[in-house]
């Protein structure tokens, strides 16, 4: 327990700080919304007190951290890190008149990792045989609850003397099984301050033909030999068995008292609560697991414990020079409180347990010695990074205290702006650089002897990620490869490793492969999700961070055009892979000799849905050559274009009909992109007169067509190519019979 020694206020007209709020333990949910945790701590004293705050015993550089700042004496955290801010805090407060130091407080997550992904074996029991179905819990931090859901969800495992799922590891017991419990299992957790919920992978339970016979119980569910437990508290013992018949559950103490009526049986027996905790509900406790073929007994102790409390404590005093002071504090609890004196915030001596400080002027008074390092030498070699903080430590075993003298190599250290020599002896060295490192040395002396202790420093650059992993696309089947490359020092040793959803990756999983960069093989869609690349040194630990998404889908295969009429073509393809997020349409697009790039067109049905391989495109030119190309789109975006189809000409236009023996009359429709080439017509009919020469067909036009028109016939029929010679946009070709 620790006290503050400090001058009296009548002692002049200042007087050290005295609490008015200490700080007290934060437990803070992981994925909490609060941007900023506080930590308080508040003083009172003249002058106005000061603060310093500590972390698991090292002092907190308020001006090299930018994530922790001063609010008063209050502590202000930003930018909450899981694994940077964890620990023990404590708030020193200080001014002319002394330090004192505050009560520890530990600021805590709350998290509950998801479970690793992977299929779980069936377990085959026989009827009325036990089994033991495990949870497996992911790495968490804060209260747990435990369920199992039966087959599907809302679906749970009703408790009964039958069936019991322990609140301690999670675990399914079945005492007895019967053919209504065939199923499958899944372990469901949830994390009681975060909200959090997270299951298992599925186990499957399956009978075997043969049947169990009659057997003894045999506990499964146990206490341990010896449970401490907190004054006031409510303190739950389980006990459970698998056996045929079922076994019974009943509890007794040790010394036969009976328990008392505030004492609680539930689920059968299987769990004893006893509320509020008491000094009287000390003792041995006995589980009884009994059926007809025998009994167990499974037996343990309560250990009560309470937390300090004061009785008695010190008050200011003021003394004359040479006058005795007997300062005595006490306080109660069990076990036994020990007690430590401490003067500003520094302990007076080690090795001191003992509740009477006497001052005349040794108190407390241990073997004169002098300064020993036995147990706590420097580090025979330190390394650091190049512009950060580095404490190094001298605190040798002596009494009198010894005082303490810092050398490197051969040279007195001096303090300045950037080295600090604090009164316990500890050596601080701010923003290191490469002319820092060398050997150092602490020296020791009192009255009784010198010793000292030497260490090395090494200072180290920076590591730096040069290459790491970067946001992509996944696509179903493939493998990829996260790359994590980094610059270092060379004295360094540089270890990798990957994390997953916040779940470290292990190296047997077969889809993974690490060594350095991560390779995933054969991606599947539970593998998107949000990477980590850790690097950790002998000084520093920084990571890298990419996110995996499912990607568009994979190209549509095989497009053929099935039946083209003159304006119209009925395509069908073969579907790509969907990369993990269902297709949701395609999309058709073509191309002529006439356009520029692809365009897109209209089909019947005019939106066409990820389950349809089908679709007609309409509104199509006739004697036109088209290629047609398809896509697909799910919800992550429009993947890449099919492979093309073979150009395929839609049906011609352009027809002809006898008028009489000696003419024919010629009806084709333009080109309704290209109006303009056809004097601003639709639909044009020519006449011509037709005169058979030998071999020669010779044509009378009877109106002005807009180009040159060539005809040839033949013994058939007629067979009428034209073409128009502005820009050949229109090559029709009929066959009509006179």
């Amino acid at each position: 327990m620790a006290l503050f020694l400090s001058p009296c206020s009548a002692c002049g007209s200042y007087h050290g700080p005295r609490w008015r709020m200490e700080p007290g333990d934060l437990f803070i949910p992981v994925d909490s919304i609060e941007e900023e945790a506080t930590l308080t701590c508040d003083a009172k004293g003249t002058p106005p007190p000061q603060y310093r705050w500590s972390l698991n015993g090292t002092l907190i550089n308020l001006g090299l951290d930018r994530r922790r700042r001063l609010s008063g004496g209050n502590l202000i955290i930003s930018s909450l890190d899981r694994y940077q801010d964890v620990g023990i805090y404590q708030c020193m407060a200080y001014n002319t008149g002394g330090a004192i130091l505050s009560r520890r407080a530990s600021l805590q997550f709350a998290y509950l990792d998801h479970f690793k992904v992977h299929t779980r074996s069936a377990v085959s029991v026989r009827e009325g045989q036990g089994v033991v179905l495990l949870c497996g819990t992911p790495t968490s931090s804060g209260d747990l609850t435990y369920a199992w859901v039966f087959n599907e969800y809302p679906y749970f495992v009703q408790q009964d003397n039958r069936r019991f799922v322990s609140q301690q590891t999670g675990n399914l017991y079945i005492a007895k099984v019967e053919p209504s419990d065939v199923g499958n299992y899944t372990c469901a957790v949830m994390n009681s301050i975060t909200k959090g919920k997270v299951q298992s992978s599925p186990t499957s339970l399956i009978l075997r033909t043969d049947v169990m016979g009659e057997y003894e119980p045999k506990i499964e569910v146990n206490f341990p030999d010896n449970v401490p437990a907190a004054k006031g508290s409510t303190v739950t013992l389980e006990c459970f068995a698998l056996g045929n018949p079922v076994p019974e559950i009943t509890w007794r103490r040790a010394n036969g008292v009976p328990f008392p009526s505030k004492v609680k049986m539930k689920y059968s027996n299987a769990v004893l609560e006893i509320p509020s905790f008491q000094q009287d509900d000390t003792g041995g406790y006995e589980c009884v697991a009994e059926n007809k073929m025998g009994k167990n007994t499974a037996t343990g102790r309560l250990a009560f414990y309470a937390k300090p409390q004061w009785i008695q404590t010190m008050k200011d005093t003021a003394l004359a020079i040479e006058e005795r002071l007997d300062w005595e504090c006490r306080a109660n609890g069990r076990p036994k409180p020990s007690y430590t004196w401490l003067k500003n915030g520094q302990q007076l001596l080690s090795e001191v347990n003992c509740r009477l400080l006497v001052l005349k002027p040794v108190y407390c008074f241990p073997s004169a010695s002098p300064p020993d390092f036995t147990g706590n030498v420097l580090r025979a070699l330190l390394k650091a990074k190049a512009g950060t903080t580095v404490t190094l430590e001298c605190k040798p075993q002596a009494y009198p205290i010894a005082s303490i003298l810092w050398k490197k190599g051969n040279l007195p250290i001096h303090t300045n702006d950037r080295i600090t020599l604090s009164p316990d002896g500890t050596l601080r060295l701010a923003n290191v650089s490469k002319s820092d490192a060398g050997s150092y040395t602490c020296f020791a002396r009192n009255r009784f002897g010198m010793s000292s202790t030497t260490g090395r420093l090494l200072v180290t650059d920076p590591t730096r990620i040069i290459q790491g992993p970067v946001d992509m696309e996944i696509i179903v089947g493939e493998s990829i490869v996260l790359p994590c490359q980094v610059a270092s020092d060379p004295v360094l040793d540089v270890s990798f490793s990957w994390a997953f959803n916040g779940q470290l990756i292990a190296k047997g999983d077969g889809h993974f492969e690490t060594a350095g960069d991560l390779m995933i093989r054969n991606i599947q869609l539970y593998h998107a999700g949000k990477y980590i690349c850790v690097v950790d040194t002998d000084v520093e630990s920084l990571s890298a961070v990419a996110v995996l998404i499912p990607g568009p889908p994979s190209p549509p295969d095989s497009v053929t055009v099935e039946e083209v009429t003159d304006s119209t073509a009925q395509l069908a393809w073969s579907p790509g892979r969907d990369n993990g997020s269902p297709i949701t349409n395609y999309l058709i697009q073509t191309r002529t000799p006439f356009t520029v790039g692809w365009q897109r067109v209209n089909t019947v049905p005019e939106i066409i849905d990820g389950n349809t391989l089908t679709a007609t495109v309409v509104d199509l030119n006739a004697w036109v050559e088209y290629e047609f190309r398809v896509l697909a789109k799910n919800s992550v975006g429009v993947g890449e274009p099919s492979p093309v189809s073979v150009k395929t000409r839609t049906e011609d236009a352009v027809w002809a009909r006898s008028v009489s023996a000696s003419e024919i009359e010629v009806n084709w429709q333009a080109l309704s992109f290209t109006p303009e080439r056809v004097l601003g017509y639709e639909v044009h009919f020519y006449s011509f007169k037709w005169k058979q020469k030998s071999h020669t067909t010779q044509f009378k036009c009877l109106s002005s067509p807009p180009a040159h028109l060539k005809a040839i016939t033949s013994q058939l029929g007629v067979a009428m190519e034209m073409a128009i010679s502005a820009g050949r946009l229109l090559q029709p070709k009929l066959y009509s019979s006179l």
